[in-house]
């Protein structure tokens, strides 16, 4: 029996990591199901001053909104020399959402006067589970390396090509999809999660006073 898991993002280079992941992990038993089969679904603002936060915004919105569990991710880049920037703003960095090549030329300009000594930084993944009867996951995943000097390799998306993993000498982003899911921030996070996705059936949900009520189905 597959469970029905909602997974609340747009990205598809992490829609595909997830479905990759996800079926690897549990094959056949996470019916993974994208915001697109929920038109009135609006996309939620990421407020949040930490990775935690916006990604258990996004999962929570999505659970309360859909009746069923979802699952999110708020993900970035930290680079040391940058105290810890880009971080939570990775995918914006450049100024508009998901241009990935303006946030690396922005980085590498950033980086450029930086020794290799000082490059060291790590990719974080906070994936959150909400389940309709309140119950919530967290996990976080990190994925240690260097910022490489200039982009090498194709696969991967966002920062990979210009990011070294600790102990490799390639990029992540020449590095197969099987190998980077079994080291990645986001591997990491969602192998903590899988066990967790669990489903029951409820035939009431709604808000009261701003909290979710649920009534089991009898």
């Amino acid at each position: 029996m597959s469970h029905k898991l909602v997974l609340a993002t747009r990205n598809q280079g992490k829609i595909t990591e997830f479905r990759r992941i996800l079926e690897e992990l549990a094959p056949g038993h996470i019916d993974l199901i994208g915001v697109d089969q929920f038109p009135d679904l609006v996309d939620v603002d990421e407020t949040g001053s930490t990775f935690e936060e916006n990604s258990l915004l996004k999962s929570r919105y999505t659970c309360l909104a859909t009746g069923l569990p979802a699952i999110a991710d708020d993900s970035g880049l930290c680079v040391d020399a940058l105290n810890g920037d880009p971080g939570i703003y990775s995918a914006r960095w450049a100024g508009k959402h998901g241009d990935d090549q303006a946030n690396i030329e922005k980085l590498l300009e950033q980086l450029k006067d930086v020794p290799d000594s000082k490059r060291t930084a790590r990719f974080k993944c906070v994936a959150s589970l909400v389940l309709p009867d309140g119950r919530e996951q967290v996990a976080e995943g990190r994925f240690e390396g260097h910022i490489l000097h200039a982009p090498v390799g194709d696969n991967g998306f966002g920062y990979d090509p210009i990011f070294q993993p600790l102990g490799l000498s390639i990029s992540s982003a020449q590095m197969s999809a099987e190998e980077k899911d079994l080291v990645s921030h986001r591997g990491k996070s969602l192998r903590s999660i899988a066990p967790h996705v669990t489903v029951k059936k409820y035939k009431h949900l709604w808000i009261v006073n701003g909290n979710m009520e649920i009534q089991n189905q009898n």
